[in-house]
């Protein structure tokens, strides 16, 4: 899956907190001086053709709404921050967090036991 730029983020926020959408109503979620219409245009249709949106046509106008959803596109982005800058690790990845302090050692055992429970009810 493509990465998305920050202006694409930022609008398919706006899309996963809204749902469908035409380009106008984008526009007006913006504080003046807002986009121009056409950028905003351009934008939605790479997210598009990169699959992150798809459209129902009402006559000559297209409202847009997204087929990956917030969480997905999480975990995808999760995957690929630790491919990229922990070597496949999601132990390094905690082993930073824990280190830099984003994270209590209360924290890590109460996760450990969520994972537990789950593996447990998993195999039930």
């Amino acid at each position: 899956m493509k990465e998305l730029t920050a202006k694409e983020e930022e609008i398919m926020k706006f899309f996963w907190d809204e749902g469908a959408m035409f380009v106008k109503d984008i526009v007006g979620k913006y504080d003046d001086p807002q986009p121009h219409f056409n950028t905003i245009s351009t934008i939605v249709r790479g997210l598009e053709e990169k699959g992150f949106l798809s459209h129902k046509t009402y006559g000559k106008t297209y409202q847009y709404y997204p087929i990956i959803s917030e969480q997905e596109m999480g975990a995808k982005t999760l995957k690929s921050i630790v491919r990229r800058y922990f070597k496949n690790s999601y132990l390094g990845v905690v082993s930073t967090l824990v280190k830099d302090e984003n994270i209590s050692t209360d924290e890590l055992r109460e996760l450990l036991r969520e994972v537990e429970q789950s593996d447990y009810d998993n195999h039930q």
